[in-house]
């Protein structure tokens, strides 16, 4: 049997599907791994060169914040769409200066903190030091969309994710968020914020259309050393006729996606840092899964006291505060 390098021999140990224990490395060394069960080669042609953007004037740190304290004018339609098909993304939640203000700042920290040399680059909890960080990922209008789209009126924050695929990097494999993040509760979502105008080439976030389609592959065993589960659920999608969503995003345009929604994403096959920031929310009580898994990282990090079985509401998981219209 393959024995996958970024495993210790505690995750390692017993077949490829048993995931029991809990991680015991960092989550810089979670993403290493989870990134290697990606089916597929790394891009080996050219790096397209893509055309230069220009966001415009750049918002001061007031103005920015009076931007996310704005609702979003969300529809009864988009809501729809979310719980018909686990995932929506909305036009126009930021401001392209918005957007170029959070890629400079999350560019700097990753700079600071992450080794240039690693093609899948992240960092969480930023929100705990930064002050524009902090101002995005607990604002009102992002907040507000989530409770809006869950139904749940007002959420929690689990954890802020700088994501940084690096021109050249490969696919993430297909997943979904309920088998990562120890959270007993259907009501959790993520925004996908891209911080550029992102093209196919660049390899956007994926979604499987349909809030059933993980059905599909229920029977599939999760391989935790190689790449079969990823190459399965892409078999089983293409022989169903699954719809995947892939097409581009603009610059301020915002994808939602719930914990039951299988989604991907492609290799950066562009010479720019693909951006990101990931930032996810939960419904208020939510308890801790009874028996977290390796594949949930370093998790105590980002709800630190509770236990399994536990209700979530550490500091570090503040209520947000949703903006009327």
């Amino acid at each position: 049997m393959i024995h996958n390098p970024h495993l210790s021999d505690s995750t390692a140990a017993g077949d490829a599907s048993d995931v029991a224990v809990e991680w015991d490395r960092g989550n810089d060394q979670w993403w290493d791994w989870y990134m290697s069960l990606a089916d597929g080669p790394v891009p080996d042609g050219p790096l397209v060169d893509l055309p230069a953007h220009d966001p415009g004037p750049l918002p001061s740190d007031d103005e920015f914040a009076a931007e996310l304290a704005e609702p979003y004018p969300i529809t009864a339609a988009q809501i729809r769409q979310f719980r018909a098909d686990s995932f929506v993304k909305l036009p126009g939640v930021l401001t392209p200066g918005a957007v170029e203000r959070l890629r400079t700042r999350l560019r700097t920290l990753l700079d600071e903190a992450v080794d240039p040399a690693v093609g899948f680059q992240s960092l969480e909890m930023m929100w705990l030091n930064d002050d524009l960080v902090r101002t995005a990922v607990l604002s009102p209008r992002i907040g507000g969309i989530g409770g809006a789209l869950l139904g749940t009126g007002q959420v929690r924050l689990y954890h802020d994710n700088a994501l940084s695929k690096e021109p050249g990097a490969g696919r993430t494999p297909w997943h979904y968020d309920a088998h990562h993040f120890p959270l007993d509760s259907p009501d959790v979502l993520t925004a996908w914020i891209p911080l550029q105008p992102t093209p196919r080439d660049m390899g956007p976030l994926a979604f499987a259309r349909g809030a059933d389609a993980g059905k599909l592959v229920e029977g599939l065993e999760f391989d935790k050393h190689g790449t079969s589960y990823d190459r399965g659920v892409s078999e089983v999608f293409r022989a169903q006729a699954v719809q995947v969503e892939d097409g581009p995003f603009a610059a301020g345009e915002v994808s939602f996606h719930g914990a039951a929604c299988f989604h991907t994403a492609g290799a950066n096959r562009t010479t720019s840092a693909r951006m990101v920031l990931a930032t996810t929310y939960f419904a208020d009580g939510t308890r801790v899964v009874p028996n977290p898994t390796m594949v949930s990282g370093d998790w105590r990090k980002f709800i630190p006291g509770a236990e399994p079985g536990q209700v979530v509401s550490s500091p570090r998981n503040p209520l947000l505060l949703a903006c009327r219209a």
